[in-house]
């Protein structure tokens, strides 16, 4: 058996999520709120929603939840991941958990990163939709078109077979959706989001991430980091997360490679169970577990280590 580890990205938030790391870690939620200058516990504990969602608040918020469950499987299991990756924002989550930064820095960094997607989104009309029934190929033909139409579509992650998810103005994300059936697709959906992220909509983000980044530095992760913008191990997490921001997510292909490697075993580490789903979806065989509690922590972790 040989596993590698999953954190999600934004989209996994709710209100009153975390209540146990929240109760048996104040230590790290204490300190979360000194880097932040806000009060995080309360935030997640009451909401309102509409705050919690914020991508500014969400995505610190998901960073901390699931790393306080990525310490407690750590100090339980009894032997590391030989891998990790993370679902956009989950990359950081990797990061830290590998020990190529600290929790801190890289709460800092996610807190950066928030606030430079949160300006670059009310700069831009833009949002995202999800397109169900066709392949990777044929949604980039389709964004292709429509770009040499003048519009502007990209495909922004790569899910799982079936799960392409695309970026676009929101006039060109309104077509898609009216015209999907027209154009070879079963469904285009679109999502509840503030902008078309990970796709050039946020090159102004990248900007001013990439400068926080240069002050940054990284030290050697203790297990295998992938990439988003690669699907491959990162060497310079810098330029990888920089990337990730105007590049598609490719979690399927991360996947793929994993398997290829001779990962056998995915856990999903952090609130909800969304990079479970996609591995189950990705790689049919693999076996799947899921860690969203502190007693799932150390149930998986017993698990893992008498197998």
């Amino acid at each position: 058996m040989t596993y590698a580890v999953l954190f999600p990205g934004q989209g996994s938030q709710s209100v009153g999520m975390a209540a146990d790391v929240r109760a048996e870690m104040p230590d790290l939620i204490a300190e979360a709120s000194d880097v932040l200058g806000w009060d995080l516990g309360t935030l997640i504990a009451d909401g309102p929603e509409s705050d919690l969602t914020a991508t500014e608040r969400a995505q610190p918020a998901l960073y901390v939840a699931s790393f306080g469950l990525w310490r407690e499987f750590a100090d339980a299991v009894h032997d590391g991941p030989v891998a990790a990756a993370g679902h956009s924002l989950g990359e950081y989550t990797a990061l830290a958990a590998a020990q190529a930064m600290s929790f801190a820095d890289g709460l800092a960094l996610v807190a950066a990163r928030g606030a430079a997607m949160a300006e670059a989104s009310a700069s831009t009309d833009s949002s995202m939709a999800a397109v169900m029934g066709a392949d990777e190929d044929a949604v980039n033909d389709i964004a292709s078109r429509r770009r040499a139409d003048g519009g502007a579509l990209f495909v922004a992650n790569i899910n799982a077979p079936g799960q392409i998810v695309v970026s676009g103005g929101s006039e060109d994300i309104a077509w898609l959706v009216e015209n999907a059936r027209n154009l070879g697709v079963r469904r285009a959906i679109p999502l509840n989001v503030s902008a078309g992220f990970h796709s050039p909509f946020m090159d102004g983000a990248r900007r001013s991430l990439t400068a926080v980044l240069a002050d940054m530095s990284f030290s050697t992760p203790r297990f295998s980091v992938f990439a988003n913008a690669t699907a491959s191990i990162t060497d310079d997490p810098a330029s990888s997360l920089a990337d990730q921001l105007t590049a598609p997510v490719r979690f399927s292909e991360t996947l793929l490679t994993m398997s290829a490697a001779g990962v056998d075993t995915f856990v999903h580490i952090g609130p909800g169970d969304v990079t479970a789903g996609l591995a189950r979806r990705t790689l049919p065989g693999a076996t799947v577990k899921v860690v969203s509690t502190l007693l799932d922590a150390r149930t998986v972790a017993e698990e893992l280590s008498v197998q």
